[in-house]
């Protein structure tokens, strides 16, 4: 049992290394999952290392760097994940007229499609309303695009 305490009596002379090593071995594993939990676990390692190299006891160690890798799960990883998940909401084709206003060119009803102007273009435009009449030069709402004809509704006048 003498191999023993010569482990016992290293590993307190060198934590820092063992926790140089582990930290480094969970980074790695973090190249492999890219899930960013290992990362959250190396920086606690990173701290116990830190403990270690003031020469703090081992017990300070171990709960510092346990502490460091809940609140880095807990508190990092939620916003870090956000971030690195969430990107720029790209509309594309005619999704990006919907919301849009326009102008109508010809007079647009339920029983008789008419003209808008919608971002430069003209486009064949129904009323949301079919029993609604909207007279040419009125500002509308695009509500929905089906096929190459634009659902619109007139946007109130404020007087």
């Amino acid at each position: 049992m003498d191999w023993l305490n010569g482990f016992k009596d290293w590993l307190g002379d060198n934590a820092w290394a063992s926790w140089l090593g582990v930290t480094g071995l969970l980074l790695i594993g973090e190249m492999f999952s890219l899930d960013l939990v290992l990362a959250m676990l190396a920086a606690g390692a990173g701290v116990g290392m830190l403990v270690a190299l003031l020469g703090g006891p081992f017990w300070l160690q171990v709960i510092l760097a346990a502490v460091t890798a809940l609140a880095a799960l807990g508190l990092l990883r939620p916003s870090i994940r956000k971030r690195l998940h969430s990107g720029p909401e790209l509309t594309i084709g005619h999704d990006r007229l919907v919301g849009r206003q326009g102008t109508v060119l010809s007079q647009v009803s339920g029983l008789q499609p008419g003209l808008i102007k919608l971002a430069g273009e003209e486009w064949t435009a129904q009323p949301l309303d079919e029993t609604i009449v909207i007279e040419a030069g009125a500002v509308v709402d695009v509500l929905e695009i089906r096929g190459a004809t634009a659902i619109v509704h007139p946007v109130p006048q404020i007087d």
